[in-house]
């Protein structure tokens, strides 16, 4: 028996979308429709009745082909989506690297952005002043900090998220598949400070369709497919069934 405290409780989650069954041109329409109570939904269940537990210090990948639900979940987690039914309790402080240039502003350098994200995540401004150097030097970004984040890649944009969210030890990491967006060099750069992180006790969840970096990262998964819970448990076990399955 496991002695580790549990530090996320996913109890038989299922999150739902309302989609519109016709397709509507203008915003003028579309309030007409809302008012008249014409508009027609057809419902999306993107997550069905899923349940895990994180126990402190693990390390979760989810595993799955696209459109199976696993950024909704992990969105869900984060408390940027309400579950439809079910309930989802998160016992510490959670960074989330779910959407590229989430918290960011365009418009702003990246100078502004690190403050401001830094506020976004609950640090002070004195805080984010001490860490500047830091963040910087990781996300080696020095040339730019005074350039709009509008004419930065989705790769320096990523660097400069991850560099942001991991500069202090977070209770929970969430990591989505943005990492994919770097060149080879960061992307091992990244993976090393994460690997570092668990090492101290950081609990991870972790979206990758590299499943050999599932594989290497983590310890446990689970596998969600059309938002149904396939499997779940130790990495290897769960990352061979999955694989056995696509090679089919």
């Amino acid at each position: 028996m496991d002695d580790k405290k549990v530090i996320i409780d996913v109890d038989h989650v299922t999150i739902r979308f309302n989609l519109a069954s016709e397709k509507i041109d203008n915003l003028k329409e579309y309030f007409i429709k809302l008012v008249t109570r014409k508009l027609m939904f057809q419902e999306f269940l993107a997550v069905k009745d899923v349940s895990f537990q994180v126990r402190q210090g693990e390390a979760w990948g989810l595993i799955g082909t696209n459109g199976s639900g696993k950024s909704t979940l992990l969105k869900a987690i984060s408390g940027i989506l309400k579950p439809y039914k079910g309930t989802i309790t998160v016992d510490g402080f959670i960074a989330p690297l779910i959407e590229l240039g989430a918290g960011f502003d365009q418009e702003m350098t990246a100078r502004e952005n690190i403050f401001l994200n830094g506020c976004v995540l609950g640090h002070t401004e004195q805080f984010m002043k001490e860490h500047f150097d830091e963040i910087v030097d990781f996300a080696e970004l020095h040339d730019f900090l005074d350039s709009p984040l509008k004419n930065f890649s989705s790769g320096m944009r990523a660097r400069l998220g991850f560099s942001i969210a991991t500069m202090v030890k977070p209770q929970i990491l969430i990591v989505d598949e943005i990492l994919s967006v770097g060149d080879y060099k960061f992307r091992q750069k990244c993976a090393k400070r994460m690997e570092e992180m668990l090492s101290g006790g950081t609990t991870l969840l972790y979206v990758s369709h590299s499943i050999d970096e599932v594989r290497r990262l983590c310890d446990h998964a689970l596998w969600i497919d059309k938002g149904v819970q396939r499997m779940q448990g130790d990495v290897t076990t769960v990352c061979d069934a999955y694989m056995a399955e696509m090679k089919k």
